[in-house]
């Protein structure tokens, strides 16, 4: 965490001078659904640009040896059409992380055909475009919704579904196109 405040602040005295409301700290409501912690941080970089690095992670095993195991990076540049923090906003993103599925009957946008019988352990890239919508709620509040579409390539190995498995196949890759970025997020503007 000391590594990632000192991130945030090395970028804002890169960009100049702050002041109220072009820093803004953030949680996606929808990953704490799916038991995932995260945080982001928004830098205002003009009157209308921004910069926005959210990351988050799934440490957990679930009951019945189900895994959901990831953490991602997610950088993404924003144009707001008025104003930064204010409105619409259209996006680019790149996503990257890590991961450790297996044994679940269904998966969201999934790219795996067989969740229930194997466990996938790997890596995955990509990036995309987005568009979204940021409410104000206050001086210092905000709420922002935002849907990405783009492109990601996963390489990983198969496993059979337990968590000490063995490994059935070595060297697996897949690409996915469809949604990367899904966001419903509180946003606290200082």
């Amino acid at each position: 965490m000391k590594k990632f405040l000192f991130f945030v602040l090395s970028l804002t005295a890169l960009f100049g001078k702050t002041s109220a409301q072009e820093i803004g700290i953030k949680t996606n409501l929808l990953y704490w659904a799916s038991a995932s912690p995260n945080l982001g941080v928004e830098i205002g970089l003009g009157k209308q640009t921004t910069l926005d690095i959210s990351a988050g992670f799934n440490p957990f095993s679930f009951s019945g040896d189900k895994q959901w195991k990831h953490w991602l990076v997610q950088p993404e540049f924003r144009w707001w059409t008025c104003e930064r923090f204010n409105g619409h906003f259209l996006a680019a993103h790149l996503i990257g992380g890590g991961f450790n599925i297996g044994n679940l009957s269904s998966f969201p946008f999934s790219i795996w055909d067989s969740l229930e019988d194997y466990r996938y352990k790997g890596h995955a890239f990509g990036g995309g475009i987005g568009y979204g919508y940021a409410w104000m709620l206050g001086k210092h509040w905000n709420l922002e919704a935002e849907v990405g579409v783009g492109y990601a390539h996963a390489w990983y190995d198969q496993y059979s579904y337990a968590e000490q498995g063995a490994k059935t196949r070595s060297d697996g890759n897949k690409n996915y196109w469809g949604i990367t970025k899904l966001a419903i997020s509180f946003v606290y503007l200082f």
